[in-house]
C-alpha cells in the first residue's frame, strides 16, 4: 500500500493496524458465517447428543468437503482393511 511505500506505517503503527483489521474483517466475518451455517446443517435434532470429538470431525469433513471429494473411496477402504488393529468401543446397551 501507499503507507508502506512511503514508510508511514512505521510512523503511524496504530493507524496501519486499524487499516489492516478493517480490510480483514469482511473475510473473517464471512468465514465465521460459513462455519455457523455448517454447524446448523450438521447439528440437527437427530444429532444433538453427539460428543465434541465426533462433532469436530464432522465439521472438518463438511467445511473441507472439496478436498474430501478428491479422495478415492476404494483406497481408503483398502487401507482400513489392511490395518491390523481397528477395534472400536461401542456403547453398551442396558
Amino acid at each position: 500500500t501507499t503507507m508502506v511505500e512511503t514508510e508511514k506505517h512505521l510512523v503511524f503503527p496504530l493507524v496501519y493496524r486499524i487499516i489492516e483489521l478493517a480490510l480483514l474483517l469482511p473475510v473473517s466475518t464471512a468465514s465465521v458465517e460459513r462455519a455457523f451455517s455448517a454447524m446448523k446443517i450438521i447439528k440437527s435434532k437427530l444429532r444433538s447428543k453427539m460428543n465434541d470429538t465426533w462433532f469436530n470431525d464432522l465439521m472438518i469433513c463438511y467445511t473441507e468437503r472439496e478436498i474430501f471429494k478428491g479422495l478415492d473411496d476404494d483406497a481408503i477402504i483398502k487401507r482400513f482393511q489392511a490395518m491390523k488393529y481397528r477395534k472400536g468401543q461401542l456403547p453398551r446397551s442396558n
